[in-house]
């Protein structure tokens, strides 16, 4: 569902590993989606892991991308491949008897056992569009900040990239309020909108008790189709 105002709308966030429902909620909910990714890079960061459910409580799938915190998160590269198989094997261990499991294990499978992924920022990218579009039929256009030459920093940057986009309605996490002022977008014509990842409604899951914060892959393997059922922005 589109923000009711008139205009063009987008979203700017870094990408993440298999990110959960709420960050494909945010992408379904604007015309545009800009990936942030030449910005820097963090350790334990929702980057390079997630969580998915087990027996014994939600655990990280994470990817080894070294210590080095001086680079930019497109500049992460992922020489040992060895975690995709792994990470592919902890998938199957615990979402092998889910209710879609045999739907949708094959297009993650391609993923992790067909693919080489050369940079953090190209897998989650890849990832999230697949997703997006094969999966929960999302219809917005991705772009990526690398395309726009940005020179300014922080929220300045966030401003230069709403207007090289000529967007008129910004869609921001609750974690900007931090540090977006919302006169700043006000005086420049900008319509600034906030996320409510609040009030969502549970789905069947595996292990309990219910957890809202994992990946979408979740969502996925337990409820398919009905998936959409489950994600604010299609109501």
């Amino acid at each position: 569902m589109k923000p009711k105002t008139k205009g063009k709308s987008i979203a700017i966030l870094q990408s993440n590993y298999i990110p959960w429902k709420g960050y494909f909620d945010i992408i379904n909910m604007v015309d545009e989606f800009v990936f942030h990714d030449d910005l820097q890079y963090t350790k334990n960061d929702w980057r390079n892991r997630n969580l998915i459910k087990t027996e014994k409580g939600p655990t990280w799938l994470t990817i080894p991308c070294g210590m080095n915190e001086k680079r930019l998160i497109c500049e992460v590269q992922l020489p040992d491949r060895k975690w995709q198989k792994k990470h592919w094997l902890k998938i199957e261990k615990y979402y092998r008897k889910s209710k879609y499991w045999l739907l949708y294990k094959d297009f993650f499978a391609d993923i992790y056992l067909k693919n080489k992924w050369n940079s953090l920022s190209e897998l989650n990218q890849a990832l999230i569009r697949s997703i997006s579009h094969d999966i929960l039929s999302i219809k917005t256009v991705f772009r990526d900040s690398r395309e726009f030459n940005l020179v300014e920093s922080r929220a300045e940057r966030v401003m230069e990239l709403i207007k090289k986009t000529n967007a008129t309605i910004y869609l921001s996490g609750p974690s900007a309020k931090n540090y977006l002022k919302e006169k700043d977008f006000s005086s420049a014509g900008i319509t600034l909108q906030w996320m409510d990842y609040s009030n969502y409604f549970e789905y069947p899951q595996l292990f309990p008790p219910f957890n809202h914060k994992v990946s979408i892959i979740d969502l996925i393997f337990n409820v398919g189709d009905r998936a959409k059922e489950y994600m604010k922005s299609f109501q």
